[in-house]
């Protein structure tokens, strides 16, 4: 049987939560405008805010370039060979590093950018209601100088698109009566992950945001990747796009973070978007040296980086499914994109009224 803590279910041996009485707003051919909505007005308000033009991307990359995205270094891309060409070609799990070398091969210039469609599979994540295998995002990135290298910088990149995302939920709930009222607050709150573990030394990473994305409603949290003084970083991160070294001018390290709101219906911290400021060639070679992937430096994209053939940037994503869930008060990231999910999870949310695409 289901286990109830509060408004939330907590069903046994499945990472699934479901809201007690939920019910959906919008039907299933009412879900589906609604999606196309939000996505064609929000990409094209946040490309505006940003500076940003649209750009093909590609859903494979040569496993021998360095190009794909390994996410925290443990997960696994799918791998298969080009008969043709007789190599090994990888299914991207993020574009980090290929929108680096899109910068330069396009010509964008300083406060110039790209976005564009990213579409992905991450085969080793663990499913649950905000996490599946298949992920769809606005990938980003805008050259920066050396100059804006800086937490500062960074900060005012974070309360634009923060921004758009706030006014966007306006507009959706006046847009559609039947959703509850905006949640998110006026402002978003910054915090290091230094303090973040001071202010609660007893809870998880994860309990941590719940608690302060509770309290604050939307939140930054700053310094992702490197080791607090437990000896572990917060969330991981790969060494060869996020800056998670560089001492900020705050005197903690790294330039880089998620947005993370609070999401009242799963009771839960909520994260919309992770981004940073890119490693320079200094930072790079700090990070491969911490994680002991030295060898990386021969390969195609890593070589560009440390030769100074590829721009200084900042970049990151914003979870295109993520958002639609947020906006239309889904219970379930099933409920707005397709992906493969157990018969047993399919199952229960549709008991609950969750109907899964």
């Amino acid at each position: 049987m289901s286990k109830s803590v509060g408004r939330i279910k907590h069903i046994p041996n499945l990472a699934l939560m479901i809201p007690v009485g939920y019910k959906t707003d919008l039907n299933l051919k009412e879900t589906e405008e609604a999606i196309k909505y939000i996505k064609g007005v929000f990409q094209s308000n946040f490309a505006k805010a940003l500076n940003l033009q649209r750009v093909s991307a590609p859903i494979m990359v040569l496993s021998e370039t360095g190009i794909n995205d390994h996410l925290s270094g443990v997960e696994k891309p799918i791998t298969f060979s080009i008969k043709d060409i007789q190599k090994q070609a990888e299914i991207v799990q993020s574009l980090a590093k290929w929108k680096r070398m899109a910068l330069r091969d396009y010509g964008f210039k300083k406060g110039e950018g790209l976005y564009t469609d990213m579409n992905a599979l991450r085969p080793d994540e663990s499913l649950d209601n905000l996490h599946s295998i298949y992920v769809d995002q606005w990938d980003w990135e805008r050259v920066i100088d050396k100059k804006e290298r800086n937490i500062t910088f960074l900060k005012m990149i974070v309360r634009e698109i923060y921004a758009v995302i706030r006014e966007k939920e306006r507009e959706i709930c006046e847009t559609y009566p039947q959703i509850p009222a905006p949640y998110l607050p006026e402002d978003i709150t910054f915090i290091h992950s230094e303090d973040l573990e001071s202010q609660y030394p007893d809870l998880t990473p994860r309990e941590r945001e719940n608690a302060i994305c509770q309290e604050k409603g939307a939140v930054f949290i700053i310094g992702l990747g490197s080791p607090l003084r437990n000896g572990k970083p917060h969330d991981g991160r790969a060494a060869d796009y996020d800056d998670w070294t560089t001492e900020n001018e705050e005197g903690q390290k790294g330039l880089n973070g998620d947005i993370l709101v609070w999401y009242p219906l799963l009771d839960r911290a909520f994260e919309l978007s992770s981004m940073g400021i890119r490693v320079d060639p200094e930072a790079l070679l700090k990070q491969l040296e911490i994680k002991r992937e030295q060898y990386k430096k021969n390969l195609y994209f890593h070589n560009q980086l440390l030769q100074g053939r590829l721009p200084l940037c900042i970049g990151g994503g914003i979870g295109q499914s993520r958002l639609c869930m947020f906006y239309l008060r889904k219970a379930h990231i099933g409920e707005v994109q397709c992906s493969i999910w157990s018969d047993r999870v399919r199952e229960v949310c549709e008991a609950h009224q969750i109907f899964l695409l």
